[in-house]
């Protein structure tokens, strides 16, 4: 049997057009396999960036089981697919126009990220970039201002990902003069015909999704890839808590983990929670807090005093006020 090969495929540049021509031009694709011949898809370049990207994702996000398993199943298929390709053998360019729904904070711009870089490490995408627009951005005031703005929006993410946050919001079906189906009809149109320089990732809150789908049967049969990001649980966000404080040097003493693990219950009760985005600004309070604290000392500080977060930095929060009757 003969030795496995890898991939040896070129990786398009993101530095333009006119690069990535120049550089195909003296780097063609490697010489189609033999029938005989087998391939060691672990010895593929680009499979070692996917498997450190997929690797940072599962640090970075905690939780989110169903999503990530998605990632990979996408992240094989295309591995896949070019092993397909060094055979000769011919398929359809996969469809990879995604829909990501889910509350806010729960990770769906990372994942659009890491996305990027998995499809860019694997030729789908020309660079690991994410172009991010929402309904502002792409809609007009007046007749003649919607396509040129869309189109503008499309130009920027050509051979990346255009991620529509709140996408819902392009379809307004109670004002017939809304400009938002043009953006519609726009995106249908160009999904369709750069599929292989372009990504689009529509975002929003689950149920406004399914509506905004469901009215348009069109978008919904270009968009194959439903990823659902579930709101996280109190054992998750305490979890996030922890990572997050750990990233920015900091940490909780004993009493301020329990505080703050009291804190998550009453605030995850409250309107507008925003999952991990709402404990993230927690802890910036709860900096502040120290902060102002440690100013008050009026004494030298240490390394533990400049790192350590309290209790009284918690319950300071107006989370823990009574409410009024």
């Amino acid at each position: 049997m003969d030795t496995p090969k890898g991939f040896g495929f070129h990786r398009p540049s993101a530095g333009g057009a006119a690069q990535i021509t120049a550089v195909e031009e003296h780097a063609p694709e490697p010489a189609i396999l033999g029938d005989d011949e087998v391939l060691d898809l672990s010895a593929d370049e680009a499979a070692a960036r996917v498997s450190d990207t997929l690797a940072a994702l599962d640090a970075e996000l905690v939780g989110l089981a169903s999503v990530k398993r998605r990632v990979r199943e996408i992240a094989s298929l295309l591995q896949v697919d070019r092993a397909r390709r060094r055979f000769g053998l011919t398929t359809t360019r996969p469809t990879l126009h995604m829909s990501f729904t889910g509350g806010p904070g729960t990770g769906k711009t990372t994942v659009a990220l890491r996305m990027a870089a998995i499809l860019h490490a694997l030729d789908y995408i020309r660079a690991p970039r994410v172009h991010t627009v929402t309904r502002d951005d792409l809609v007009g005031q007046f007749i003649g201002h919607t396509a040129p703005k869309t189109k503008e929006a499309i130009a920027r993410a050509a051979g990346g990902v255009l991620f529509i946050d709140e996408a819902y919001y392009l379809f307004r079906p109670e004002n017939e003069r809304d400009y938002g189906q043009e953006v519609i009809e726009i995106l249908l149109t160009e999904m369709e015909n750069e599929r292989g320089d372009l990504v689009v990732i529509f975002a929003g809150y689950p149920d406004r999704m399914a509506t905004f789908f469901a009215a348009n049967p069109g978008l919904s049969s270009r968009v194959p890839h439903h990823l659902t990001f579930a709101d996280y649980d109190h054992a998750e966000l305490t979890q996030i808590a922890g990572l997050m404080v750990e990233s920015e040097g900091f940490a909780f003493d004993d009493d301020a983990h329990k505080a703050f693990a009291e804190y998550l219950s009453l605030r995850m009760e409250q309107p507008r929670f925003s999952n991990a985005r709402s404990v993230r600004n927690a802890i910036e309070r709860c900096r502040l807090r120290q902060a102002r604290r440690l100013v008050a000392l009026d004494r030298p500080l240490g390394k533990s005093d400049l790192i350590t977060l309290t209790a009284e930095d918690v319950y300071g929060s107006s989370v823990f006020e009574p409410s009024p009757d």
